[in-house]
């Protein structure tokens, strides 16, 4: 069983940056692939970002591209997420999701079956 906490959200004015991390507790975590999803009020989940295994591999939500960065540390089981330039319109709650192994298809929410409780993001204008 994995447990995922996320940390990090906040209030932040257009253009500004925050660090969201995903800590997890179990031991083989790098064994584990993770993404990061958000979902704003009324609207579906979608993805954000995603890291292998190895931490070698990632993609990103074109939206995002450029201006978000995932990255791992094992050592401390954490996965980040380094949001910069954020926009108003990226306001929402933002989960960590895993999937042991990987799997082929990253980008939807069904793929992962450990899911975080979320952290709030609000980007002010």
């Amino acid at each position: 069983q994995v447990q995922l906490v996320e940390s990090g959200g906040g209030l932040v004015q257009a253009g500004g940056s925050l660090r969201l991390s995903c800590a997890a507790s179990v031991g083989t975590f790098s064994t584990y692939a993770v993404a990061w999803f958000r979902q704003a009020a009324g609207k579906e989940r979608e993805f954000v970002a995603y890291v292998d295994r190895s931490g070698t591999n990632t993609n990103y939500a074109d939206s995002v591209k450029g201006r978000f960065t995932i990255s791992r540390d094992d050592a401390k089981n954490t996965v980040y997420l380094q949001m910069n330039s954020l926009k108003p319109e990226e306001t929402a709650v933002y989960y960590c999701a895993a999937v042991q192994w990987g799997s082929a298809v990253i980008n939807a929410a069904r793929t992962y079956g450990y899911w975080g409780q979320g952290t709030q993001v609000t980007v002010s204008s």
